[in-house]
């Protein structure tokens, strides 16, 4: 079967995403930003115009790294990534599991006890690449929370579906689901 693409403009970059089948009812178009270098640096730029003022960026391993850093790099500030295991390296490591509704599974995140003594007090901007079911971001709300952290903001470059609908994010485009009779027959 031939692969099918829904091609979207982002913070002036056209890109095709290929359409994958998610079930025999739900498609959606894949937003990959690893090793798109000029896409992270242009989105990263387009977020940070639409941010608060913010004191470090917290992110979920792993799609959201990138981008992330890039935002650091070009506020100058810290940001912070939220491990979705433990590693040996961790000092007291602080984990905090929350279930997804849409999912019927958890999602653990952790952080070195140390990062979660940095985020006290902190402002805190929630970053990631795209906002679907809203379950990677509860988590990180939850663990910054823990951590007393007081999050500013929370934003992705895609909001996908009714996500483009909740009123506590900001992102730079809609990324529309799809019927996969639509595409898959």
């Amino acid at each position: 079967m031939e692969q099918k693409y829904y091609e979207m403009t982002v913070a002036g970059c056209k890109r095709q995403l290929p359409i994958c089948k998610v079930n025999d009812v739900l498609s959606i178009a894949a937003f990959i930003m690893f090793s798109d270098v000029e896409l992270t640096v242009k989105c990263a730029e387009a977020l940070l115009a639409k941010a608060p003022e913010f004191d470090v960026i917290v992110t979920a391993e792993a799609k959201g790294i990138p981008l992330a850093y890039e935002m650091a790099r070009q506020s100058g500030k810290q940001y912070i990534a939220c491990r979705k295991m433990s590693k040996l390296y961790m000092t007291d490591p602080v984990m905090v599991e929350v279930q997804s509704i849409t999912t019927a599974r958890k999602q653990t995140l952790y952080l070195d006890q140390h990062e979660m003594d940095y985020l006290k007090g902190k402002k805190v901007l929630i970053v990631d690449d795209v906002i679907s079911t809203g379950g990677s971001l509860y988590a990180l709300e939850s663990i910054v929370n823990k951590a007393e952290g007081n999050i500013v903001g929370k934003c992705a470059v895609l909001a996908e579906g009714v996500a483009s609908e909740r009123e506590d994010i900001f992102f730079l485009e809609v990324l529309p689901t799809f019927n996969t009779k639509d595409y898959f027959g």
